[in-house]
Formats: C-alpha cells, structure tokens, sequence
C-alpha cells in the first residue's frame, strides 16, 4: 500500500481526490486524543471552494461533520455544496446526536465518503438514512488510505480485538542485548539514538495500551510512560505468570495503572490491578490477555518485549504491524534478535525510513487484511 495517499498529493488531477485526501490530514490531528472513537475529518466544498474543515478532537466531544459545518460562515451555501468526510457520518445518538441529522436539516445535497463505518451501531445505516432522505451519496474515495488511517479502529470492530504492533531494536549483525540475567549488574544495550527514542514514545502515545513481559520488567525497571512525547500515557500491561514482580518496581510504585496478568492471583491495589488468567498454553493465554483488553475498550495494543513474549505473538500469527529498529553498527555476540518467519513475511508490505545522521534505520511490516 502507498502510504503517502495519507498526505494531500498536490499532482493527483482529480480534485475530490484531493479534497478527501485533505479530510485524511485533518482526522490525523487526532491520532494521539480521539482514542477509542476513530479519527475523522470533514470539509465543506461550495463551486470548487472549501468553505468549511473540521476534525474529531476527543470522544464526547463534537464531531468532525459539525464542526465543519459550523465553520461556513455563510450558511445558506450549505445547500448547494458538497460534504466529503473519510468515514461514514454517525446516525444513532451516543455523547453527542448523530451527524445525518444535522446534515439532512442543513439540507446538503451530497456527501462523499471514503469508508462506511464498522462501528455495529453505524454501518450502513448513517449512508442509508441520508438516502432516505434524498441525499446522494458516494463511498469508496481514497477508501483504502481511510481505513489505513484508523486501522485500530478497523480491526477492533471486525477481528474483536486490539491493533497489535511489536516493536523491537537490533544491531547490524542481529542481536536485541547483551546476555542478561535479573539482578546480575549488567547493564542493557542502548541500541536506540535519543531521536529514535523519541519515534518510540510517538508510538506509545498512538498506542492505548502497552504489554512487557515479567522478564523485561525484571531487567529493566521501564517506567512505559510518556516521557518524550506529548498525549496520554497508555495502560501498562504485564503478563507476569507467577506473580514473580516485586512491588518496589516502577510499574507498581508509581501512580501510573497497570494492569499485570498471573495464573493464579487476583487482586486490585489502588489503580494497580492483579488479574488471573484461566488457561495454561502461552498461546490461549494471549487470547485470553486479548480478550480482557477488547472488554476494556482498548483498541490498539504496542508489545515492547521481551523477545519470549514477542515470539509467542509471531507463533501464534496474533499481530497487525511489526517495526524494528536497526542501529548499523556490530556487537559480535548477544541475545539474538526475532526473526518474523518467512510465510508471515509474504503476507507483509515492506517500507523503511534511514536514519542516516543516526547510523539507523526503521523497517515498518505491514499485514495484509
């Protein structure tokens, strides 16, 4: 997939090509605040003129139609212009009343979208309503990059479960760290430059929730917050299966949640919760991790490690997104990086960026459906 149709390409010669591609870069703005609600842009266009934007913000808040709506100065334009919005608008009433009714009493002729939606409570009805009522109406523009964009949202509602992206760092020669056991002294191998750091708390701040293991949290005391990177923290999350954390750690003496999953203790301490898991093989135990996750709303799932947790996502096929980081530069030995399996990766597009004043570079796997 071409990820650029997520920017406003200036050399496309069709204009509502153009006007959707910009309703892409105003939902966008949202990325980091309108979580779990997707991310949605709207524009008014009256005799090729865009007289009205407007964006989703935050969930409760108002969305992305009315807003553009209530930009256009001159209302009564409204019956003569066109609303193009890259998701479908909503008709029930939630935090706020539906967009097909305010679009039907403002009279707009016809709305284009890029994608109906896959919330349970919307698709189909909010495109059929506005028919009803006499509206045209078009979908399918600029349809793949819609749902690229809000491809958490996408896959909660259709897969029932989070977005799941797996993020790791390794040296030129294939290594995640130096053989480390807890409590050994031995100190992790900074593989990440203090800008591809910063890459990563731009992912944590996209992500709802965020998943380590017990060995990680072990070695390396993380905090999993944002420290670098303006937005919400994400729920921190630990598979730790027997209960083997100690409670002076980071992840359980500050005033951060966690959420910290075990096979057999259960218990809620503040805002820091214990939770048994029923099953015994790693990979119902994903399921089963999963599972509470989706009935707690969390869309988008970012598994920073360990390498054995990671693994059992590759195994187990549960993942969406992989990105690694590869700092060029050789160690000779260590702890062996993952390697994505070879059937995994034909199902995979592959994109990457060099960071060439960082001696890094990030390749971005990207699953298929």
């Amino acid at each position: 997939m071409d990820l650029s149709l997520l920017h406003n390409n200036t050399t496309n010669k069709n204009p509502e090509a153009v006007y959707m591609q910009r309703c892409l870069q105003l939902a966008a703005n949202g990325r980091i605040s309108c979580s779990p609600n997707p991310m949605v842009g709207a524009l008014l266009v009256h005799q090729n003129t865009i007289i009205g934007e407007g964006w989703h913000h935050r969930a409760g808040e108002a969305h992305a139609e009315p807003k553009a709506i209530r930009a256009v100065k001159n209302q009564e334009l409204l019956k003569e212009s066109t609303l193009y919005v890259n998701l479908e608008p909503c008709s029930h009433f939630g935090k706020t009343p539906p967009c097909t009714d305010l679009i039907i009493e403002k009279k707009i002729p016809r709305v284009v979208i890029a994608c109906q939606d896959p919330f349970p409570d919307v698709c189909g009805q909010g495109i059929a309503k506005l028919n009803a009522a006499g509206i045209k109406v078009e979908v399918g523009l600029e349809a793949e990059a819609a749902r690229y964009l809000n491809k958490s949202f996408f896959c909660f509602h259709k897969k029932k479960r989070p977005y799941i992206t797996l993020k790791w760092a390794q040296t030129a020669d294939g290594y995640s760290d130096f053989i480390r056991q807890p409590g050994d002294g031995q100190k992790a191998l900074l593989i990440s430059s203090a800008y591809s750091q910063l890459l990563v708390h731009k992912l944590r701040a996209e992500s709802d929730a965020i998943l380590v293991g017990s060995r990680t949290a072990l070695l390396d005391n993380p905090q999993l917050t944002l420290r670098h990177w303006p937005g919400r923290h994400p729920l921190r999350v630990v598979l730790d299966r027997k209960n083997s954390l100690q409670k002076d750690l980071l992840l359980l003496s500050d005033k951060f949640p966690c959420l910290i999953f075990t096979l057999n203790y259960s218990k809620t301490v503040g805002n820091k919760e214990w939770l048994a898991l029923s099953r015994h093989r790693m990979s119902n135990e994903l399921e089963e991790m999963l599972a509470v996750l989706y009935s707690r709303n969390i869309h988008s799932l970012l598994v920073e490690g360990g390498s054995t947790l990671q693994k059992a996502f590759l195994d187990a096929g549960l993942w969406d997104e992989i990105q690694v980081e590869t700092w060029h530069t050789s160690i000779g030995r260590g702890h062996k990086a993952l390697h994505i399996p070879e059937d995994q990766l034909k199902e995979c597009h592959i994109s990457g960026r060099v960071l060439s004043s960082e001696n890094r570079s990030i390749t971005h796997y990207l699953r298929k459906g």
